[in-house]
């Protein structure tokens, strides 16, 4: 049997966190990433309203171009999350040789780790995973703690007139 994944809380709030691509599944790291980093960049060479706010409230950096190598040089952490396969892999493949740690959102296999289902509160901070195996149990705890008043998923904001629970992360 595959071992779980160890659940590790980091400081991020000086730390670089790079996003490639700004699709659906971007968005909801980028919803939850921006509650603990205050450098997020995102490179993406279009992006929705939703972002550019985003941006405009000074809560990320967005370069407008397609990805580079030397996008992530100084990145602590990096997220995958275009729609093109091969980029992802390239993206994975830079990380792993310059030791940064990678999320491929499309390909678990491609993940040193991976993003728990939250639950925030002013003093609180839960997160839950399966360690990818099972969004829904991982969502279901989750739901738990949010039901405590108070609490709430910084991921929630939007994706929800696609039917998309954003408490859904654990990928």
């Amino acid at each position: 049997m595959k071992k779980h994944y160890f659940p590790m809380f980091i400081d991020l709030s000086d730390k670089k966190v790079v996003v490639a691509g700004a699709g659906t599944i971007a968005k909801r790291r980028i919803r939850s990433l921006i509650e603990f980093t205050d450098h997020l960049v995102v490179i993406a060479p279009e992006v929705n309203k939703e972002l550019k706010d985003l941006e405009a409230e000074g809560k990320l950096t967005i370069l407008r171009k397609r990805y580079e190598r030397e996008d992530i040089y100084d990145a602590s952490m990096v997220i995958a999350a275009t729609n093109d396969k091969k980029l992802n892999h390239e993206i994975y493949t830079a990380c792993k040789c310059l030791g940064i740690p990678v999320n491929v959102c499309s390909d678990k296999t491609k993940c040193d780790f991976y993003f728990p289902s939250l639950a925030l509160g002013d003093d609180f901070v839960a997160g839950i995973s399966t360690s990818g195996r099972d969004n829904k149990k991982s969502r279901a705890a989750v739901r738990k703690f949010q039901e405590s008043p108070g609490l709430r998923n910084p991921a929630e904001a939007a994706d929800k007139t696609k039917g998309q629970d954003i408490a859904d992360q654990d990928e």
